[in-house]
């Protein structure tokens, strides 16, 4: 964190929750608010800075006064407007040294002169962030930086999160954003939604950055949760803004589908003691009906334009499989291979094939799913789910020894908690 100056500003001070409150509280007010909170905290202060890497310091200065001041004054009722108006002041402070006193400056002291005024705009900050993404988005980037950028962002994600997504070294990607950043400064990218005609330049990362957000949100990658709901929650409704601005796009309502049928699922994933559950174990009658319903509909916009079903309406059409049946053994399983092999052929990858691996052990019989997933070694050297799956073929084949030794090796591969119980969990029930 960057170091802050000074005390709280007086146009912050709105009532706290607690009159003092103790550092490892504070600590863990911060890291919440920071969680929940930096995509819109940074997103405003670029719009008002029009400095994208300038709103990141200003942040994090704030972040820092806040863990200086909190203990004494308490945690503010609205820790985001706080962190937000401080980021303000420390902008001023910052064209101050410059010698920038411009309008700028003038209309930001204003703003902080409405002590009254509402702390935040809801309809605005949904625009900030939307921006944010355009901006991190633009094309002067290339798709890995611009990807990379957003996550650590607007995902919130950590550098070393975002390596282990994409299977890089986390000097990589710290090379990305400082090279990304950078190049938006000399580029002067200004901070707002691109007309229509430019939607196409950029669509396509907008499109790839919410789904690795929502996908982080369904599986956390690292941590003690195994699923982040607020960061999918976040996904799917700047998913819902992008397809209607851009209502012409399939990928757009295919990638709405894909995430509001995924996230339909939500309360049947982790049990009243928070521990996961897995797809088999659900109790469906706790799936979100509505979700589904905005999901298939979606899904039918898509169809409706008429050009043909990407990657992620193809991943929909598979949600939606899981989504209507009324248990595992009444799931289409030949469809969802079919809908797989498809996927796989527009958007190769090999976590595609692990998952139809999955779909034809259901259709076809694990001993067929094993030879696929043999084949994946090298290319998912690391990935916990490789051996996960493999354990899960062997155990149908009555292999349970080498089942053992993959459900090992995946406790070990992963970095989530919540991931790891559920191979220890499946360890231990093989005795």
């Amino acid at each position: 964190m960057a170091r802050g100056a000074g005390r709280a500003p007086a146009a912050v001070n709105d009532a706290p929750i607690a009159s003092t409150a103790s550092p490892d509280s504070v600590r863990r007010a911060v890291e919440a608010v920071w969680r929940i909170e930096s995509a819109r905290i940074v997103a405003t202060l670029t719009r008002v800075t029009g400095d994208f890497s300038l709103a990141e310091d200003v942040a994090q200065e704030a972040l820092a006064e806040a863990l200086g001041s909190w203990p004494a004054s308490g945690v503010p009722a609205n820790p985001g407007a706080w962190l937000v108006a401080v980021g303000k002041h420390r902008a001023i402070d910052h064209w101050r040294r410059q010698a920038r006193q411009d309008e700028r400056y003038a209309q930001l002291a204003r703003d902080l002169d409405e002590v009254d005024s509402p702390a935040w705009d809801p309809d605005q900050i949904e625009d900030d962030v939307l921006r944010l993404i355009f901006v991190a988005c633009h094309p002067v980037l290339s798709r890995e930086a611009s990807i990379a950028l957003t996550l650590r962002v607007v995902g919130g994600l950590t550098t070393e999160e975002i390596a282990r997504a994409f299977l890089v070294p986390v000097a990589t990607v710290q090379q990305r954003i400082v090279r990304a950043k950078k190049t938006l400064a000399a580029a002067a990218i200004p901070f707002e939604v691109p007309t229509p005609d430019e939607y196409p330049a950029r669509l396509s990362a907008v499109l790839s950055v919410l789904y690795l957000i929502f996908n982080e949100g369904y599986a956390a990658s690292a941590g003690a949760t195994w699923m982040r709901t607020d960061l999918s929650r976040e996904a799917l409704r700047l998913a819902r803004v992008l397809a209607g601005l851009a209502p012409r796009e399939p990928e757009a309502h295919g990638l709405v589908a894909l995430m509001a049928l995924s996230a339909a699922r939500f309360p049947a994933r982790l049990d009243a003691a928070g521990e996961p559950v897995l797809l088999a174990d659900q109790d469906r009658t706790r799936w979100d009906r509505g979700l589904i319903a905005l999901g298939r509909d979606a899904l039918a916009r898509g169809d409706a334009l008429g050009r043909g079903r990407g990657p992620y309406a193809l991943q929909a059409a598979i949600a939606e499989c899981h989504d209507v049946a009324t248990s595992v053994e009444d799931t289409d399983w030949e469809r969802i291979a079919v809908l797989y092999e498809a996927l796989g052929r527009i958007a190769p990858s090999p976590v595609v094939e692990l998952n139809r691996a999955v779909a034809v052990s259901m259709s076809e019989g694990p001993a067929t799913a094993l030879r696929i997933v043999d084949g994946l070694g090298p290319a998912l050297a690391g990935y916990a789910q490789l051996p996960g799956v493999r354990a899960e073929l062997l155990i149908r084949l009555g292999r349970i020894d080498e089942a053992r030794a993959e459900l090992e090796t995946a406790a070990r591969l992963t970095a989530n908690e919540g991931e790891r119980a559920v191979f220890e969990r499946k360890l231990r029930a093989l005795g």
